[in-house]
Parts: C-alpha cells; sequence; structure tokens
C-alpha cells in the first residue's frame, strides 16, 4: 500500500502533531510524572527537575506550563484525582450487575480512591502544606475543592436524597473512613482488614441510607 498523501506535507517526510496537542500531550505528561514522583519521593525529593526528568522534557519545558513548583504540583493531584474519579465512575457502570447490591460496589471504589498513589501523592502535598506558608493556602483550597466534588460523586453513585436529616452526615462519616482507611494503608498492605470494615459498611449504609440496590 503507497504512503497516505497529507496536503502541503513533502512525500516521505515525518507527519508532526499540531503544537497544540503536542503541548497538551507534554502537559499531561508533567502532571502524571508530578503525581508519581510525589507519591515515591515525598514533597521534598520532588523538584520539578526530578518530574521533567521522569516526564522525558526539558526543564524549560516544565517552566513553561508550571511558572512554580506550587502550580506544578498542586494542578497534577487536581488532575489525576479528577482523571481516578472519572475511571471509577465508568467501572462502577460497566462493573455493575441489576439486582445486585450496588452500594457495595461504591463503598469499595470510594475507599480504592483513598488508597492509591493520588492519596500518597496528596498526603505529601497536605503535609508539606501544614508547614509552608506559601502552599498551604492553595493547598487548603484544592483539597476543599476536591472534598466538595468527592462527595457529590459518592451521593450521585449512593443514590440517596442529601435533602434527608442525616444523610449528608453518613455519606461524609464513609468518606472519612475511606480516607483513615488509606492512612493505615501507607506502610503496610491492610488488604484483607479492608475488604472486611468495606463489606461492613456497605450493609451499614444499605440500612441507614436505604441504598441497599
Amino acid at each position: 500500500m503507497g504512503a497516505i498523501a497529507v496536503p502541503g506535507v513533502a512525500p516521505g517526510r515525518p507527519v508532526r502533531a499540531p503544537k497544540q496537542d503536542r503541548s497538551r500531550a507534554t502537559r499531561q505528561r508533567l502532571l502524571e510524572a508530578a503525581v508519581a514522583c510525589l507519591a515515591e519521593y515525598g514533597w521534598a525529593g520532588s523538584t520539578v527537575t526530578v518530574v521533567a526528568e521522569r516526564a522525558g522534557v526539558s526543564r524549560g519545558a516544565a517552566q513553561h506550563h508550571f511558572r512554580t513548583r506550587e502550580d506544578l504540583f498542586t494542578a497534577a493531584v487536581e488532575y489525576v484525582t479528577e482523571a481516578r474519579s472519572r475511571e471509577l465512575r465508568e467501572v462502577l457502570e460497566r462493573e455493575y450487575v441489576p439486582g445486585t447490591c450496588r452500594t457495595r460496589l461504591v463503598v469499595g471504589a470510594l475507599v480504592d480512591l483513598h488508597t492509591g498513589q493520588v492519596f500518597r501523592a496528596a498526603l505529601h502535598l497536605w503535609v508539606a502544606a501544614a508547614s509552608e506558608a506559601t502552599l498551604r493556602p492553595r493547598v487548603t483550597a484544592l483539597e476543599a475543592r476536591i472534598g466538595r466534588e468527592v462527595h457529590r460523586m459518592a451521593v450521585e453513585l449512593l443514590g440517596v436524597d442529601e435533602s434527608r436529616p442525616g444523610v449528608r452526615e453518613t455519606v461524609q462519616g464513609l468518606l472519612d473512613m475511606a480516607r483513615g482507611l488509606g492512612l493505615a494503608n501507607l506502610l503496610t498492605d491492610d488488604r484483607v482488614r479492608r475488604e472486611r470494615v468495606v463489606e461492613h459498611w456497605a450493609g451499614v449504609l444499605g440500612e441507614v441510607l436505604g441504598s441497599g440496590g
């Protein structure tokens, strides 16, 4: 089969992606590399240079997209958290079997959101913000925004009515529990105990919220 002719490009010459697409791809690689570095090395070991090397771009390219280190890491945690939330929503829609307990699936997915790489990276960012005045207001605002979104997603996925007394507090209790399980998993693999807790909480929520599916 002969080569496909591209208007304006000489035959045999490689076709490059549009500049805007290349810029978007570079930005995405930097964001994902930043979260991976933060989870692996912590705040102290995650410099812009380290992230740029992991992403396979120059330090100058990294600073073109993110003026400061704080810009890079707060954007990275927000971006990957949102991407992970979308993935979990897709998994739920794909794996849910009508007639089975949807609550168990939702609780497990929300706990998974707090036990992976993104949660570990976010935790390093929170700890750094506790002692760095320039980082604290940005992380506080980011955490509030992510917290609202995750809570809204939990209410939607559980299919509960938040106007009912106690429902909001119960959902928030679920998310606080998920965060606690994430913390317990940082040093040792807590999967076995976590599964038992998830199973129990799914039953409790089914009774309290009337969301047994």
